[in-house]
């Protein structure tokens, strides 16, 4: 049976944000397996502002929060290329819902890059009740009812597009987009509009981000030999490695595992 991603790619110091909050994701009902990856849930109750920074997978979410007795605000997360820095402070709840890169343009049915870098508000499709009240499974069943009346129908090319980027997540050999594009006996002009379309970033956008998200990983464990981790990751050298990976999360790798460890 299918079970939530465990790992924390993409979360910048994942065992301070668990120290402070109390985090967990939940699978989506079945029907919504397809296109969403998981709901994730929030609460905090602190004494003290706390900022958590995360390297944005290229994923859509739909938020919910609520701070404190105030109402909820619902928006659509399109894909984030920036660090992205949330504070917290006092009490309140983030329900959320993180989507299969390329499995909210069924939802949306526009190009997904419209979203790209926004945080758009939902407004006129949110159920009847809250959704950050009650149980984890209630939170959970609220998700539910309002994606499902969306009413997402499948689509072979968005399946196709979503397939295309679980292979570049899970082979690191994927390096080059041409070789890449030739391997799945697709043009790499097409290739780059299926992606801004259904994904909302190109595809050379997506294999960078993925690489990254490992290089975050593995500088959190052991000292890693860092040009043959640039090698292996398809960065020309160990500078442009420490480069990319200072310039998108803050810190330069090394500062990073020390911090962690």
């Amino acid at each position: 049976m299918r079970q939530p991603r465990g790992d924390s790619r993409g979360i910048l110091d994942p065992a301070r944000l668990k120290r402070r909050v109390r985090f967990r994701r939940h699978l989506p009902a079945v029907p919504l397996r397809r296109w969403v990856e998981h709901y994730w849930l929030i609460d905090w109750d602190l004494n003290e502002p706390f900022e958590q920074r995360i390297v944005p997978h290229p994923a859509v979410n739909v938020v919910v929060q609520r701070d404190g007795d105030g109402p909820e605000r619902a928006e659509v997360a399109g894909v984030g290329q920036q660090l992205f820095s949330i504070t917290l402070s006092g009490a309140g709840r983030i329900t959320g819902a993180q989507f299969r890169p390329g499995g909210f343009h069924p939802f949306w049915r526009r190009p997904i890059a419209e979203l790209t870098g926004r945080r758009q508000p939902l407004t006129g499709v949110m159920p009847e009740g809250a959704i950050c009240a009650g149980t984890d499974t209630e939170r959970c069943r609220a998700l539910d009812v309002l994606l499902t009346g969306w009413a997402p129908r499948p689509d072979p090319v968005n399946d196709e597009v979503m397939s295309l980027v679980e292979t570049i997540r899970t082979d690191r050999n994927v390096r080059r987009v041409d070789e890449f594009a030739r391997e799945h006996d697709v043009s790499v002009r097409r290739l780059q509009r299926l992606f801004l379309t259904h994904v909302g970033v190109g595809p050379k956008w997506v294999i960078r981000r993925y690489r990254l998200h490992e290089a975050i990983e593995r500088a959190a464990g052991e000292p890693p030999d860092w040009a043959g981790l640039a090698a292996e990751l398809g960065y020309s050298d160990q500078a442009h490695l420490v480069r990319d990976f200072t310039a998108t999360t803050g810190v330069s790798p090394a500062a990073y595992a020390h911090s962690r460890r």
